[in-house]
């Protein structure tokens, strides 16, 4: 943007806050069960999840974290839970795109905790979805047991975890994991249910239950090697395909692996030679607003996403509480359906409050949706809706007909959906903006971001 106003500074100084502060959290996150557990794993000649992660990935590859904030300030009456105990995230590995699933060993040995379970599921959902290679890091001492009712028998609990492995390899889904530490009970499914898997000699054991379960149970007396370590399961029981000296050699026989693979069949969607957006990117934090309710143009931020010269509005002066435009974002052709925080005037000179979604703005995003479906283009939701409109006039005009039209197009769109919410995500309009229970391939928050049902709040004075 041309010139910067004392607003503009305002909201930028107050977006870089709040993301400083997220940063500051993550970096404690990052710690996992702390320095003094990170340098016990390291005398036991072990890795830390991240730097596991690190040595993997291709040397300029980024990586994606998923669910860093999982866990976040949960089950402190047992101890706490950072990151969910596990590290996931995408990265490319020998130049292929991978989703990457490392259990924390510093963390309750890398014990599951429910949150653990459903982070998991979310990384086999988007590997799936996604048609990624997954790569399982494993050390995990198996379900936290004083939390087992929460985490065993239902549907979206650990046993989907290995129902989703037979899915994924039915799919043709590559799957390979590494032994690297404990793999207990009915966690040793999941490495072996891959497709490869591979074990560090010393520190990678996988048994149905250890040596003082054995003892307790059938009386007899062994230990954790000659039970399950590297020897007896590739030598023996022929369980696991590769025996690895150490860890560095374990990951470097992964990329091997991988770069072996043939390349699968790509889903044709469009792309061209991306451009730089018309605003510079960082511009994006000085036109949010700081105030959440004060208004603002979401076409300028638009422009600070999308390729320069590729914004094309459907239907711009119809349904204005809405944005949707066809546009490229790094070249790639998508769809767009934001939420518009200006204050408008509809066709009859009504005027039109940002932020929520009136039954003409629910109609063009319908149309919307449906057309980019029709000519397979991926969408992207951005939020900053409080919800639809209420009152007489909108009921007497068939709000929920038109919402329920909306939520419905969302629901049966089959093309690629990402989700990015910037400021509010109330109620139902969470549901139409492709919230979370709608199955975006993945959603965004901004710090700024809030997901509740409802907020009372005076109405904003514009």
């Amino acid at each position: 943007m041309e010139s910067k106003s004392l607003e503009f500074l305002k909201n930028e100084d107050a977006l870089k806050l709040a993301t400083s502060a997220v940063q500051y959290k993550l970096d404690k996150i990052y710690l996992g069960g702390g320095k003094e557990k990170i340098e016990k794993l390291k005398k036991e000649g072990k890795l830390p999840a991240r730097e596991r992660i690190k040595k993997l990935l291709d040397p300029k590859s980024d990586f994606f974290e998923i669910g860093a904030f999982a866990g976040y300030q949960m089950y402190e009456e047992h101890g706490g839970c950072p990151a969910g105990g596990t590290v996931m995230g995408i990265g490319k590995v020998s130049g292929k795109l991978c989703m990457i699933v490392a259990n924390d060993p510093t963390v309750k040995a890398g014990a599951w905790f429910p949150i653990t379970g459903k982070k998991n599921l979310r990384a086999q959902e988007i590997a799936m979805e996604n048609r990624l290679p997954i790569i399982y890091l494993v050390d995990s001492a198996g379900i936290y047991l004083p939390m087992q009712d929460e985490i065993f028998a239902d549907k979206e609990h650990f046993g989907r975890i290995f129902r989703n492995n037979a899915k994924m390899s039915a799919m043709g889904i590559p799957q390979i994991a590494a032994i690297m530490g404990s793999c207990v009970a009915g966690g040793a499914y999941l490495p072996i249910m891959s497709d490869e898997a591979l074990i560090v000699e010393k520190t990678g054991s996988i048994f149905l239950a250890g040596p003082y379960l054995v003892k307790a149970a059938i009386g007899e007396d062994t230990d954790q090697e000659t039970l399950g370590g590297a020897d007896t399961h590739c030598d023996i029981s022929g369980v696991t395909d590769y025996k690895m000296p150490d860890e560095e050699t374990c990951l470097k026989t992964i990329r091997e692996l991988i770069k072996k693979y043939g390349n699968t069949e790509k889903e044709n969607f469009d792309r061209s030679e991306p451009v730089l957006p018309e605003f510079p990117v960082e511009d994006i934090m000085g036109i949010f607003p700081e105030n959440p309710v004060k208004p603002y143009d979401m076409v300028d931020i638009l422009k600070t996403i999308v390729d320069k010269d590729t914004l094309i509005q459907y239907k711009e002066t119809y349904g204005k509480s809405i944005v949707c435009a066809y546009a490229r974002i790094d070249g790639w052709a998508v769809g767009i359906v934001a939420n518009q925080r200006q204050v408008v005037k509809n066709a009859l000179g009504e005027m039109q409050f940002g932020g929520v979604i009136y039954s003409d703005s629910a109609d063009k995003a319908t149309r919307f949706i449906m057309n980019c479906n029709q000519k397979k283009i991926p969408l992207v939701f951005l939020h900053d809706v409080t919800g639809f409109m209420v009152g007489k006039r909108s009921e007497h005009g068939g709000i929920i007909k038109d919402g329920a039209k909306m939520v419905n197009a969302v629901a049966n769109s089959t093309v690629p959906k990402f989700t990015v919410v910037l400021g509010n995500s109330y109620g139902a309009g969470n549901y139409a903006m492709c919230g979370k229970a709608y199955d975006p391939r993945l959603i965004v928050a901004w710090p700024t971001a809030k997901l509740p049902l409802w907020e009372a709040h005076k109405p904003p004075e514009y």
